[in-house]
């Protein structure tokens, strides 16, 4: 690899092809790339279309042949439970060999589909390698959707085969997973031939006859079966996100390229080498946990930390500092909500400072924008490197960041940094032509993507091309409205639809919750266009407030009001900030500002299945004056 970001993206940019040649030389391959990338196949081209290889092989079987089989592979630690295993890779090895003959001898092979339905546990990850193994396509559902959402990806996705868990544990309650399967599959007009169903201490369910068997009955009594060959261009995974039409796309990541631009990212974006520990604050049911769960560190030959419990409460916001100390891990990887968290239940660090966080070397941030403010904070109390980086469940990978591998270049707090080798990203205006540096547009990557992006939908070639690729020819479109500034930092502000129109000003509701989340008393914060019959639209800002923060709440209001007027000045018509005592997200923490949106504009929202909570929307609405 050149030395320094600037090299590396020079020789990137001077020739593309040669550049993902050599990464592509530290994958293990059946059949080694003759081609690198063919522009005729699929919506944009596919990369290294000749090449064979097997995923399981490359983050398995690969490190136990080369010694490393006594190396823990994965460390499950579950504050919930109270339970802590650690699986080497030569454990690892035999567990998703007798997974992959379970299926095999129930008619699973290459090409079949394969729902998870599971929480945070070792055989989660058994699972999906397990497919990868014997060439199956798998498709993880977050554990605990509801049964309707469980149905339709049944429904889409056509599964053989079921592999789910009795239950998940949160913080005070079991969540029965199993009920929820039976209702899903009774729902849907795909029925799997088999389930199978890791019964868990907490909650062991009724199986049905002739369709569910313990999964683990199942896995003593198979025979181990070896890697099945597999084209570079074969699917991996089905990964479900939401769809504008109410029906799920189903983001199809290929098996080659995958493999090597994860492979490439763990020295190159994390600095991270084998035999290292990455923790990963994640689900596997996200993009964020099939990559860096699952995936990027075995190939990597890392540890991977599986977790089960929440940045706080499990029992405390040092929850993060104790796994992180405990299992010497050497970077973090989590979402800002989260980071959040633990600010506002521990603003001072005393948390951080009980552990010893020697080991400790970066900290990554994804998932949603992390506001300056919070960066700046965990900057302070760590001494080290706190990166956001931006990326997508489409892209597998990040599409920006600071890249470790390649030497560190100055932060700049509200960033998501530099484009990584691959990404040409530009911010475009409405005619599709890159505007000048500094101004805001929607952020579009030239064509082609690089390895590990999405190259298509499952069987919707079509849909992909409408939703991504039709607005600006010769462009993905991210969906993300932002600013490439004068030294080609990345700064992502919202969602194309989170840019709300005040009086004819496009205003950027990202900007506005920067300044509401620099002041001293605000945790984490919401701003969502409101319906006004005049100008359009208004921004109304909705505030949590950091734990012991005492505040008169019409005082603190006013606040908020006068300091957006003084950042971003009278333009923006910010004049309605509003305390809530929480804000509504997603179980992976992300706020559901459009959610928002319908609530402060009086209309009744759809409650999103991937809601944490939905008497969130209640307290909210009460506080609004509106529910």
């Amino acid at each position: 690899m050149p030395d320094g970001y600037d090299a590396t993206m020079a020789s990137w940019r001077r020739d593309p092809e040669a550049y993902w040649r050599l990464a592509a030389q530290d994958i293990a391959w059946s059949a080694p790339p003759q081609r690198i990338f063919d522009a005729a196949q699929g919506p944009y081209g596919r990369w290294f279309p000749d090449a064979r290889l097997n995923m399981c092989h490359n983050a398995v079987d690969r490190h136990v042949a080369a010694g490393r089989g006594a190396q823990a592979a994965l460390i499950w630690d579950s504050p919930i439970s109270g339970g802590q295993r650690r699986i080497t890779y030569a454990e690892l090895q035999d567990a998703t060999a007798r997974l992959a003959g379970a299926l095999a001898a129930r008619g699973v092979g290459a090409g079949d589909r394969v729902i998870i339905y599971m929480p945070m546990v070792p055989e989660a990850v058994m699972a999906m390698l397990a497919c990868a193994r014997l060439g199956a396509v798998h498709s993880v559902v977050f554990g605990g959707f509801a049964a309707a959402e469980l149905s339709a990806r049944i429904a889409d996705a056509e599964p053989k085969a079921v592999i789910a868990a009795s239950c998940g544990l949160e913080p005070g309650r079991i969540v029965k997973y199993k009920p929820l399967l039976d209702a899903a599959i009774a729902l849907s007009p795909h029925k799997p031939d088999c389930c199978l169903i890791l019964q868990r201490d907490a909650w062991r369910c009724e199986l049905e006859p002739g369709r569910d068997e313990d999964l683990l009955d199942a896995m003593a009594a198979a025979e181990p079966h070896p890697c099945v060959d597999r084209a570079a261009t074969d699917p991996l995974y089905i990964l479900y996100t939401s769809g504008t039409t109410g029906k799920p796309k189903g983001v199809l990541r290929d098996t080659g390229g995958y493999a090597v631009a994860l492979h490439h990212s763990m020295s190159l974006l994390y600095g991270l080498r084998a035999g290292d520990v990455s923790w990963t604050a994640s689900d596997v049911g996200w993009v964020v946990g099939h990559s860096y769960i699952a995936y990027g560190p075995l190939l990597a030959g890392c540890t991977s930390v599986v977790y089960e419990g929440k940045p706080v409460g499990t029992p405390d916001a040092g929850a993060f500092w104790r796994v992180c100390a405990e299992h010497g891990v050497k970077v973090l990887f989590t979402a800002p909500t989260a980071l959040r968290a633990i600010k506002k239940e521990d603003p001072e660090g005393q948390q951080l400072r009980r552990h010893d966080l020697s080991k400790l070397e970066a900290l990554f941030l994804a998932g949603e924008r992390c506001d300056p403010d919070t960066a700046v904070w965990a900057t302070r109390l760590l001494d080290r490197p706190v990166i956001d980086h931006w990326w997508q469940t489409e892209t597998g990978w990040c599409i920006t960041g600071n890249f470790r591998g390649a030497g560190l270049f100055p932060a700049r707090p509200g960033s998501g940094g530099k484009p990584a080798p691959g990404y040409d990203v530009q911010a475009l205006g409405d005619a599709g032509q890159p505007v000048p540096a500094g101004q805001s547009g929607s952020l579009a990557i030239r064509l082609p993507l690089p390895p590990g992006c999405a190259p298509t939908l499952f069987r919707a070639d079509d849909r992909f091309r409408d939703a991504y690729l039709a607005a600006f020819p010769g462009w993905y479109n991210t969906g993300d409205a932002g600013i490439i500034d004068a030294e080609g930092y990345a700064w992502v502000m919202s969602r194309t639809d989170d840019i709300i129109n005040v009086a004819g000003h496009r205003l950027s509701t990202g900007q506005m919750e920067e300044v509401l989340a620099s002041h001293r008393d605000v945790a984490e914060c919401a701003v969502v266009g409101v319906k006004d019959a005049l100008k359009g639209q208004v921004p109304l800002g909705l505030v949590v407030l950091k734990s012991g923060a005492g505040r008169d709440e019409a005082a603190l209001e006013a606040e908020l009001v006068a300091l957006v007027r003084e950042r971003i000045g009278p333009v923006a018509a910010f004049k309605a900030a509003r305390v809530v005592p929480r804000l509504p997200k997603t179980r992976s923490g992300k706020i559901l500002r459009a959610t928002l949106r319908k609530l402060a504009d009086g209309e009744q929202p759809v409650v999103p299945p991937t809601i944490d909570d939905p008497m969130i929307l209640d307290e909210i609405g009460a506080v609004l004056g509106i529910r």
